[in-house]
Protein backbone atom coordinates (compact mmCIF):
# COMPACT_ATOMS: atom_id res chain seq x y z
CA UNK A 1 0.00 0.00 0.00
CA UNK A 2 1.57 3.12 -1.50
CA UNK A 3 1.49 6.53 0.78
CA UNK A 4 -0.76 9.15 -0.75
CA UNK A 5 -1.97 12.59 -0.77
CA UNK A 6 -5.37 13.05 -0.95
CA UNK A 7 -7.16 16.71 -0.36
CA UNK A 8 -10.97 16.71 1.40
CA UNK A 9 -12.97 19.49 1.72
CA UNK A 10 -15.52 19.47 5.35
CA UNK A 11 -17.05 21.36 8.10
CA UNK A 12 -16.13 20.89 11.54
CA UNK A 13 -17.51 22.69 14.23
CA UNK A 14 -14.84 24.16 16.60
CA UNK A 15 -16.20 25.18 20.31
CA UNK A 16 -13.89 28.48 20.93
CA UNK A 17 -12.93 29.34 24.57
CA UNK A 18 -15.94 32.04 24.81
CA UNK A 19 -18.28 29.53 23.70
CA UNK A 20 -17.02 26.94 26.63
CA UNK A 21 -17.13 29.66 29.18
CA UNK A 22 -20.61 30.91 28.37
CA UNK A 23 -22.13 26.87 28.46
CA UNK A 24 -20.20 26.50 31.19
CA UNK A 25 -21.71 29.36 33.22
CA UNK A 26 -25.18 28.60 31.86
CA UNK A 27 -25.30 25.12 33.83
CA UNK A 28 -23.84 25.88 37.16
CA UNK A 29 -26.05 25.97 39.68
CA UNK A 30 -26.40 28.77 41.95
CA UNK A 31 -23.75 28.32 44.85
CA UNK A 32 -21.62 26.87 42.06
CA UNK A 33 -21.99 30.35 40.61
CA UNK A 34 -21.07 32.41 43.28
CA UNK A 35 -18.18 30.61 43.65
CA UNK A 36 -17.03 30.65 39.98
CA UNK A 37 -17.53 34.29 40.17
CA UNK A 38 -15.64 34.86 43.35
CA UNK A 39 -12.35 32.78 41.80
CA UNK A 40 -12.42 34.87 38.68
CA UNK A 41 -12.10 38.33 41.01
CA UNK A 42 -9.68 37.03 43.07
CA UNK A 43 -7.04 35.47 40.02
CA UNK A 44 -8.26 38.77 36.93
CA UNK A 45 -7.26 41.76 38.02
CA UNK A 46 -8.90 43.70 35.69
CA UNK A 47 -12.48 42.25 37.38
CA UNK A 48 -14.20 44.27 40.40
CA UNK A 49 -17.55 43.88 41.92
CA UNK A 50 -19.52 47.18 41.16
CA UNK A 51 -19.66 49.62 44.06
CA UNK A 52 -23.14 51.45 45.16
CA UNK A 53 -23.98 54.40 43.75
CA UNK A 54 -23.28 58.00 45.73
CA UNK A 55 -26.46 58.56 48.05
CA UNK A 56 -28.47 61.05 46.96
CA UNK A 57 -30.50 64.17 48.55
CA UNK A 58 -34.22 64.46 48.50
CA UNK A 59 -34.23 66.42 45.16
CA UNK A 60 -32.03 63.91 43.21
CA UNK A 61 -28.84 65.49 43.39
CA UNK A 62 -25.89 64.27 45.05
CA UNK A 63 -24.94 65.32 48.16
CA UNK A 64 -21.69 67.33 47.98
CA UNK A 65 -18.69 66.43 49.61
CA UNK A 66 -17.73 67.50 52.97
CA UNK A 67 -14.77 70.47 53.67
CA UNK A 68 -12.51 69.38 55.40
CA UNK A 69 -11.53 72.47 58.23
CA UNK A 70 -7.73 71.75 59.15
CA UNK A 71 -8.04 72.02 63.04
CA UNK A 72 -4.65 71.48 63.74
CA UNK A 73 -2.95 73.59 66.38
CA UNK A 74 -0.22 75.75 65.41
CA UNK A 75 3.13 75.21 66.64
CA UNK A 76 5.70 77.89 67.90
CA UNK A 77 8.64 78.11 69.58
CA UNK A 78 6.75 78.39 72.51
CA UNK A 79 4.71 75.29 72.28
CA UNK A 80 1.17 75.59 70.96
CA UNK A 81 -1.26 78.02 71.60
CA UNK A 82 -4.24 76.22 72.77
CA UNK A 83 -4.85 74.94 76.34
CA UNK A 84 -6.20 71.82 77.38
CA UNK A 85 -8.52 72.47 79.75
CA UNK A 86 -9.36 70.43 83.00
CA UNK A 87 -12.80 68.65 82.15
CA UNK A 88 -12.77 67.68 78.75
CA UNK A 89 -16.09 68.53 76.52
CA UNK A 90 -17.88 64.97 75.36
CA UNK A 91 -20.18 64.68 72.29
CA UNK A 92 -22.28 62.43 73.75
CA UNK A 93 -24.28 61.66 77.75
CA UNK A 94 -24.51 58.30 78.60
CA UNK A 95 -28.70 59.06 78.21
CA UNK A 96 -28.02 59.40 74.47
CA UNK A 97 -26.38 55.70 74.38
CA UNK A 98 -28.93 54.38 76.94
CA UNK A 99 -31.54 55.66 74.87
CA UNK A 100 -30.47 54.20 71.24
CA UNK A 101 -29.78 50.94 73.13
CA UNK A 102 -33.40 51.01 74.47
CA UNK A 103 -35.01 51.57 71.17
CA UNK A 104 -32.87 49.25 69.57
CA UNK A 105 -33.81 46.39 71.42
CA UNK A 106 -37.72 47.58 71.61
CA UNK A 107 -37.87 48.42 68.42
CA UNK A 108 -38.59 44.96 65.83
CA UNK A 109 -37.59 46.57 63.03
CA UNK A 110 -34.48 48.37 63.49
CA UNK A 111 -31.26 46.41 62.17
CA UNK A 112 -29.81 45.09 65.56
CA UNK A 113 -27.47 42.09 65.77
CA UNK A 114 -27.00 39.42 63.99
CA UNK A 115 -28.63 36.13 65.71
CA UNK A 116 -28.44 33.58 63.44
CA UNK A 117 -23.86 34.31 63.15
CA UNK A 118 -24.33 33.52 67.02
CA UNK A 119 -25.63 30.36 67.42
CA UNK A 120 -23.62 27.67 68.93
CA UNK A 121 -21.74 24.82 67.23
CA UNK A 122 -24.64 21.86 67.28
CA UNK A 123 -24.25 19.08 69.17
CA UNK A 124 -24.17 14.79 68.20
CA UNK A 125 -25.47 12.67 70.37
CA UNK A 126 -22.67 10.93 71.36
CA UNK A 127 -21.27 14.24 73.00
CA UNK A 128 -24.26 15.25 74.50
CA UNK A 129 -24.01 11.37 76.23
CA UNK A 130 -20.65 11.76 77.07
CA UNK A 131 -21.84 15.03 78.96
CA UNK A 132 -24.01 13.14 81.49
CA UNK A 133 -21.64 10.12 81.63
CA UNK A 134 -19.07 13.26 82.89
CA UNK A 135 -22.12 14.13 85.24
CA UNK A 136 -22.66 10.66 87.05
CA UNK A 137 -19.98 8.59 89.38
CA UNK A 138 -18.93 5.80 87.71
CA UNK A 139 -15.80 3.82 88.60
CA UNK A 140 -12.75 3.75 86.36
CA UNK A 141 -14.00 0.15 85.24
CA UNK A 142 -17.90 0.74 85.05
CA UNK A 143 -16.61 4.39 82.73
CA UNK A 144 -14.68 2.27 80.44
CA UNK A 145 -18.09 0.24 79.59
CA UNK A 146 -19.87 3.09 79.25
CA UNK A 147 -17.99 4.51 76.73
CA UNK A 148 -17.98 1.50 74.36
CA UNK A 149 -21.80 1.71 75.30
CA UNK A 150 -21.96 5.15 74.00
CA UNK A 151 -19.83 4.40 70.67
CA UNK A 152 -22.29 1.79 70.19
CA UNK A 153 -25.24 3.71 69.77
CA UNK A 154 -26.42 4.31 66.39
CA UNK A 155 -27.97 7.89 65.45
CA UNK A 156 -32.02 7.08 65.88
CA UNK A 157 -30.48 6.26 69.39
CA UNK A 158 -30.23 2.36 69.76
CA UNK A 159 -27.87 0.09 70.27
CA UNK A 160 -26.42 -1.81 67.29
CA UNK A 161 -24.22 -4.46 69.41
CA UNK A 162 -25.16 -7.25 71.14
CA UNK A 163 -24.37 -6.58 75.34
CA UNK A 164 -22.11 -10.36 74.07
CA UNK A 165 -20.66 -8.29 71.64
CA UNK A 166 -19.78 -5.69 73.95
CA UNK A 167 -18.76 -7.79 76.52
CA UNK A 168 -15.90 -10.12 74.12
CA UNK A 169 -14.94 -6.67 73.24
CA UNK A 170 -14.17 -5.18 76.44
CA UNK A 171 -11.95 -8.88 77.68
CA UNK A 172 -8.63 -7.42 76.46
CA UNK A 173 -9.27 -4.05 78.50
CA UNK A 174 -10.58 -5.77 81.53
CA UNK A 175 -10.19 -8.83 83.22
CA UNK A 176 -12.74 -11.48 84.42
CA UNK A 177 -15.18 -9.26 82.99
CA UNK A 178 -19.26 -10.66 83.24
CA UNK A 179 -21.99 -9.78 81.02
CA UNK A 180 -24.01 -8.68 84.02
CA UNK A 181 -21.58 -5.57 84.81
CA UNK A 182 -22.14 -4.33 80.87
CA UNK A 183 -26.06 -4.76 81.74
CA UNK A 184 -26.02 -3.06 84.87
CA UNK A 185 -23.45 0.23 83.64
CA UNK A 186 -26.40 0.06 80.20
CA UNK A 187 -29.17 0.31 82.48
CA UNK A 188 -27.65 3.31 84.30
CA UNK A 189 -27.18 5.07 80.38
CA UNK A 190 -30.67 4.48 80.05
CA UNK A 191 -31.66 6.86 82.37
CA UNK A 192 -30.02 9.51 80.24
CA UNK A 193 -31.79 11.96 78.20
CA UNK A 194 -33.29 11.64 75.66
CA UNK A 195 -36.09 8.91 77.33
CA UNK A 196 -35.98 5.63 75.59
CA UNK A 197 -32.26 5.65 74.63
CA UNK A 198 -29.65 2.95 74.40
CA UNK A 199 -32.51 0.80 73.27
CA UNK A 200 -31.93 -2.88 71.93
CA UNK A 201 -35.33 -2.71 69.92
CA UNK A 202 -38.24 -0.55 69.19
CA UNK A 203 -40.22 -2.71 71.99
CA UNK A 204 -37.61 -1.89 74.55
CA UNK A 205 -37.35 2.51 73.26
CA UNK A 206 -41.07 2.39 73.76
CA UNK A 207 -40.49 0.41 77.11
CA UNK A 208 -38.14 2.67 78.49
CA UNK A 209 -39.84 5.74 77.80
CA UNK A 210 -42.93 4.81 79.37
CA UNK A 211 -40.94 3.90 82.79
CA UNK A 212 -39.81 7.39 82.75
CA UNK A 213 -43.23 8.94 83.26
CA UNK A 214 -44.78 9.42 86.32
CA UNK A 215 -46.63 6.68 87.60
CA UNK A 216 -49.73 9.18 87.74
CA UNK A 217 -49.77 9.26 83.85
CA UNK A 218 -53.17 8.17 83.08
CA UNK A 219 -52.95 4.82 80.98
CA UNK A 220 -49.62 4.24 82.10
CA UNK A 221 -49.98 0.58 83.39
CA UNK A 222 -51.85 -0.70 80.49
CA UNK A 223 -49.94 1.00 77.84
CA UNK A 224 -46.61 -0.83 79.24
CA UNK A 225 -48.34 -4.34 79.54
CA UNK A 226 -49.13 -3.44 75.44
CA UNK A 227 -45.84 -2.83 74.84
CA UNK A 228 -44.32 -5.37 76.93
CA UNK A 229 -46.51 -8.08 75.83
CA UNK A 230 -48.69 -7.44 72.80
CA UNK A 231 -46.71 -4.90 70.70
CA UNK A 232 -46.73 -7.65 67.56
CA UNK A 233 -51.06 -6.96 67.79
CA UNK A 234 -50.72 -3.35 67.70
CA UNK A 235 -48.52 -3.87 64.69
CA UNK A 236 -51.05 -5.90 62.80
CA UNK A 237 -54.04 -4.28 64.38
CA UNK A 238 -55.87 -6.46 65.37
CA UNK A 239 -58.48 -5.20 68.06
CA UNK A 240 -60.48 -7.79 68.94
CA UNK A 241 -57.68 -9.99 70.99
CA UNK A 242 -55.89 -6.53 71.84
CA UNK A 243 -59.42 -5.66 73.85
CA UNK A 244 -59.44 -9.17 74.97
CA UNK A 245 -55.75 -9.23 76.33
CA UNK A 246 -56.23 -5.98 77.95
CA UNK A 247 -59.85 -6.89 79.46
CA UNK A 248 -60.40 -2.86 78.28
CA UNK A 249 -63.43 -1.36 76.36
CA UNK A 250 -62.66 0.04 72.57
CA UNK A 251 -62.63 3.90 74.40
CA UNK A 252 -60.08 2.94 76.73
CA UNK A 253 -57.64 0.86 74.32
CA UNK A 254 -58.04 4.23 72.14
CA UNK A 255 -56.52 6.46 75.31
CA UNK A 256 -54.02 3.77 75.67
CA UNK A 257 -52.78 3.59 71.64
CA UNK A 258 -53.03 7.40 71.69
CA UNK A 259 -50.34 7.80 74.63
CA UNK A 260 -48.13 4.90 72.92
CA UNK A 261 -47.82 7.29 69.40
CA UNK A 262 -47.14 10.16 71.75
CA UNK A 263 -43.62 8.34 72.34
CA UNK A 264 -40.66 9.05 69.66
CA UNK A 265 -39.68 5.74 67.98
CA UNK A 266 -36.08 7.64 67.34
CA UNK A 267 -35.53 9.18 70.53
CA UNK A 268 -31.74 10.27 68.91
CA UNK A 269 -32.89 12.20 66.02
CA UNK A 270 -33.97 15.12 69.00
CA UNK A 271 -30.28 15.45 69.68
CA UNK A 272 -28.79 15.31 66.23
CA UNK A 273 -29.12 18.45 64.80
CA UNK A 274 -28.68 19.22 61.37
CA UNK A 275 -27.64 22.55 59.38
CA UNK A 276 -31.00 23.82 57.63
CA UNK A 277 -29.72 24.04 53.28
CA UNK A 278 -31.67 26.75 52.40
CA UNK A 279 -32.57 26.71 48.51
CA UNK A 280 -31.37 30.06 46.68
CA UNK A 281 -34.45 30.67 44.24
CA UNK A 282 -32.76 32.06 40.50
CA UNK A 283 -36.19 34.05 39.40
CA UNK A 284 -39.39 35.35 41.45
CA UNK A 285 -42.58 35.13 40.00
CA UNK A 286 -45.39 37.82 41.03
CA UNK A 287 -48.38 38.42 40.36
CA UNK A 288 -48.23 42.34 39.16
CA UNK A 289 -51.66 43.90 37.72
CA UNK A 290 -53.10 40.55 36.64
CA UNK A 291 -49.88 39.60 34.85
CA UNK A 292 -47.15 36.97 36.04
CA UNK A 293 -44.11 38.81 36.57
CA UNK A 294 -40.50 36.70 36.17
CA UNK A 295 -37.80 38.68 37.84
CA UNK A 296 -34.10 37.83 38.24
CA UNK A 297 -33.15 37.03 41.65
CA UNK A 298 -30.33 40.19 42.08
CA UNK A 299 -28.93 37.84 44.70
CA UNK A 300 -27.32 35.45 42.96
CA UNK A 301 -24.32 37.05 41.60
CA UNK A 302 -22.67 40.50 42.22
CA UNK A 303 -22.22 43.16 39.52
CA UNK A 304 -19.31 43.53 38.00
CA UNK A 305 -17.31 45.87 36.13
CA UNK A 306 -13.85 46.07 34.49
CA UNK A 307 -12.08 48.58 37.23
CA UNK A 308 -11.22 52.06 35.65
CA UNK A 309 -7.84 52.53 36.96
CA UNK A 310 -5.92 49.27 35.64
CA UNK A 311 -7.59 49.40 32.19
CA UNK A 312 -6.81 52.93 31.51
CA UNK A 313 -2.99 52.00 32.33
CA UNK A 314 -3.32 49.87 29.10
CA UNK A 315 -1.97 52.51 26.70
CA UNK A 316 1.39 51.47 25.49
CA UNK A 317 1.50 49.60 22.51
CA UNK A 318 4.98 47.64 22.97
CA UNK A 319 4.93 43.92 23.71
CA UNK A 320 6.13 43.57 26.87
CA UNK A 321 4.92 41.47 29.33
CA UNK A 322 3.43 43.58 32.26
CA UNK A 323 1.50 44.82 29.11
CA UNK A 324 0.69 41.72 27.10
CA UNK A 325 -0.84 40.14 30.93
CA UNK A 326 -2.79 43.29 31.37
CA UNK A 327 -4.61 43.04 27.75
CA UNK A 328 -5.20 39.30 28.34
CA UNK A 329 -7.21 39.75 31.85
CA UNK A 330 -9.06 42.65 29.97
CA UNK A 331 -10.05 40.40 27.61
CA UNK A 332 -10.91 37.38 29.68
CA UNK A 333 -12.59 39.91 32.09
CA UNK A 334 -14.95 41.36 29.11
CA UNK A 335 -15.41 37.51 28.08
CA UNK A 336 -16.85 36.71 31.34
CA UNK A 337 -19.12 39.72 31.85
CA UNK A 338 -20.54 39.10 28.50
CA UNK A 339 -20.89 35.44 29.35
CA UNK A 340 -22.53 36.17 32.73
CA UNK A 341 -25.26 38.80 30.90
CA UNK A 342 -26.18 35.90 28.46
CA UNK A 343 -26.66 33.24 31.17
CA UNK A 344 -29.11 35.72 32.68
CA UNK A 345 -30.73 36.72 29.55
CA UNK A 346 -31.33 32.90 28.88
CA UNK A 347 -32.30 31.82 32.15
CA UNK A 348 -34.97 34.60 32.30
CA UNK A 349 -36.44 33.52 28.97
CA UNK A 350 -36.94 30.40 29.76
CA UNK A 351 -38.60 31.22 33.00
CA UNK A 352 -40.64 33.41 31.03
CA UNK A 353 -41.40 30.44 28.91
CA UNK A 354 -42.96 28.08 31.67
CA UNK A 355 -44.32 30.60 33.18
CA UNK A 356 -46.69 31.72 30.22
CA UNK A 357 -46.77 27.78 29.53
CA UNK A 358 -48.12 26.98 33.42
CA UNK A 359 -50.22 29.88 34.27
CA UNK A 360 -52.74 27.30 35.80
CA UNK A 361 -50.20 25.85 38.02
CA UNK A 362 -49.44 29.45 39.89
CA UNK A 363 -53.04 30.05 39.95
CA UNK A 364 -54.61 26.67 41.04
CA UNK A 365 -51.24 24.35 41.59
CA UNK A 366 -50.34 21.47 40.52
CA UNK A 367 -53.53 19.98 39.57
CA UNK A 368 -53.42 22.38 36.59
CA UNK A 369 -49.95 21.73 35.85
CA UNK A 370 -49.94 21.20 32.04
CA UNK A 371 -47.99 18.32 30.10
CA UNK A 372 -45.17 19.84 29.00
CA UNK A 373 -41.33 18.81 27.68
CA UNK A 374 -38.09 20.35 26.72
CA UNK A 375 -38.98 21.00 22.72
CA UNK A 376 -41.83 22.79 23.18
CA UNK A 377 -39.72 25.57 24.85
CA UNK A 378 -36.94 25.10 22.46
CA UNK A 379 -39.28 25.32 19.58
CA UNK A 380 -40.93 28.75 21.27
CA UNK A 381 -37.63 30.18 21.94
CA UNK A 382 -35.71 29.08 18.64
CA UNK A 383 -32.89 27.64 20.80
CA UNK A 384 -31.79 23.56 21.13
CA UNK A 385 -32.92 21.12 23.79
CA UNK A 386 -29.84 21.02 24.86
CA UNK A 387 -29.70 24.54 25.91
CA UNK A 388 -33.29 24.24 27.68
CA UNK A 389 -32.18 21.25 29.68
CA UNK A 390 -28.49 22.91 31.03
CA UNK A 391 -30.85 26.22 31.73
CA UNK A 392 -33.21 23.95 33.39
CA UNK A 393 -30.79 21.98 35.31
CA UNK A 394 -30.80 22.64 38.99
CA UNK A 395 -32.26 26.10 38.87
CA UNK A 396 -35.33 26.80 41.15
CA UNK A 397 -37.78 29.08 40.67
CA UNK A 398 -39.73 31.20 43.73
CA UNK A 399 -43.83 31.05 42.59
CA UNK A 400 -47.09 31.18 44.94
CA UNK A 401 -46.84 27.76 45.43
CA UNK A 402 -43.34 28.07 46.65
CA UNK A 403 -39.81 26.99 45.65
CA UNK A 404 -39.84 24.98 42.62
CA UNK A 405 -37.44 23.23 40.75
CA UNK A 406 -37.30 24.54 36.40
CA UNK A 407 -38.07 20.61 36.23
CA UNK A 408 -40.46 20.62 37.87
CA UNK A 409 -42.60 21.85 35.03
CA UNK A 410 -41.61 19.30 32.26
CA UNK A 411 -43.36 15.97 32.49
CA UNK A 412 -45.01 13.09 30.71
CA UNK A 413 -48.38 13.33 29.88
CA UNK A 414 -51.86 10.88 29.48
CA UNK A 415 -54.55 10.68 27.04
CA UNK A 416 -57.56 11.79 28.51
CA UNK A 417 -61.20 10.79 26.98
CA UNK A 418 -61.72 13.99 25.82
CA UNK A 419 -58.74 14.04 23.19
CA UNK A 420 -56.56 16.34 25.38
CA UNK A 421 -53.56 15.20 27.84
CA UNK A 422 -52.76 15.89 31.20
CA UNK A 423 -49.66 15.92 32.82
CA UNK A 424 -48.21 13.49 35.18
CA UNK A 425 -47.58 16.01 38.11
CA UNK A 426 -51.57 16.58 37.53
CA UNK A 427 -52.29 12.85 38.00
CA UNK A 428 -50.00 12.37 41.06
CA UNK A 429 -51.49 15.51 42.55
CA UNK A 430 -55.11 13.62 42.07
CA UNK A 431 -53.92 10.57 43.50
CA UNK A 432 -53.11 12.33 46.99
CA UNK A 433 -55.84 14.51 47.11
CA UNK A 434 -58.00 11.31 47.12
CA UNK A 435 -55.58 9.06 49.45
CA UNK A 436 -55.70 12.56 51.75
CA UNK A 437 -59.44 12.64 51.95
CA UNK A 438 -59.69 8.86 52.00
CA UNK A 439 -61.55 6.32 54.72
CA UNK A 440 -58.79 5.15 56.92
CA UNK A 441 -61.23 1.91 57.80
CA UNK A 442 -61.56 1.70 54.19
CA UNK A 443 -58.72 2.92 52.34
CA UNK A 444 -58.97 2.94 47.90
CA UNK A 445 -57.45 0.59 46.31
CA UNK A 446 -55.11 1.19 43.35
CA UNK A 447 -57.64 0.18 40.90
CA UNK A 448 -60.48 2.06 42.57
CA UNK A 449 -58.27 4.99 41.82
CA UNK A 450 -57.96 4.26 38.81
CA UNK A 451 -61.85 4.34 38.36
CA UNK A 452 -62.37 7.54 39.97
CA UNK A 453 -59.83 8.87 37.76
CA UNK A 454 -61.52 8.04 34.69
CA UNK A 455 -64.62 9.64 35.83
CA UNK A 456 -62.76 12.51 35.78
CA UNK A 457 -61.99 11.68 32.29
CA UNK A 458 -58.03 10.61 32.62
CA UNK A 459 -57.19 7.29 31.33
CA UNK A 460 -54.49 5.53 32.98
CA UNK A 461 -54.03 1.72 34.48
CA UNK A 462 -53.78 0.17 37.77
CA UNK A 463 -50.16 -0.18 37.64
CA UNK A 464 -49.81 3.56 36.81
CA UNK A 465 -51.46 4.65 39.79
CA UNK A 466 -49.24 2.25 41.70
CA UNK A 467 -46.28 3.54 40.19
CA UNK A 468 -47.01 6.97 40.87
CA UNK A 469 -48.03 6.41 44.52
CA UNK A 470 -45.10 4.22 44.88
CA UNK A 471 -43.22 7.52 43.98
CA UNK A 472 -44.71 9.75 46.11
CA UNK A 473 -43.68 7.00 48.49
CA UNK A 474 -47.37 5.92 49.57
CA UNK A 475 -48.25 2.46 51.33
CA UNK A 476 -50.70 0.57 49.63
CA UNK A 477 -54.50 0.09 50.64
CA UNK A 478 -53.99 -2.63 52.96
CA UNK A 479 -50.57 -1.15 54.62
CA UNK A 480 -52.44 2.06 54.98
CA UNK A 481 -55.70 0.54 56.37
CA UNK A 482 -55.85 2.00 59.98
CA UNK A 483 -58.97 -0.15 62.53
CA UNK A 484 -57.90 0.94 66.11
Amino acid sequence: MKNSLQLRLGQQLTMTPQLQQAIKLLQLSTLDLQQEIQQVLDTNMMLEVAEDEPLRTLSGESEPPSIKVDNSDQETCEGSQTEIPQELVVDSNWEDVYDSLQVAMTNPSAETFEFEGQRGPSITLQEHLLWQLELTQFSDRDRLIALAIIDSINADGYLISGLDDLCQGLQSQLDDLEIDEVLAVLHSIQNFDPAGIAAIDLQDCLRLQLLQLSEQTPFRDKALELVTEYLDLLAAQDQAKLLKRLDVNPQYLAHIIALIRSLDPKPGNKIQETESEYVIPDVFVVKLNEQWQVQLNPDISPKLRINPLYSGMIKRSDNSKDNTCMKDHLQEARWFIKSLHSRNDTLLRVARCIVEKQGDFLEHGSIAMRPMVLRDVAEELELHESTISRVTTQKYMHTPNGIVKFKYFFSSHVATDAGGECSATAIRAFIKELIGSENPTKPLSDDKIAKLLQEKGIIVARRTVAKYREAMYIQSSSQRKRIL
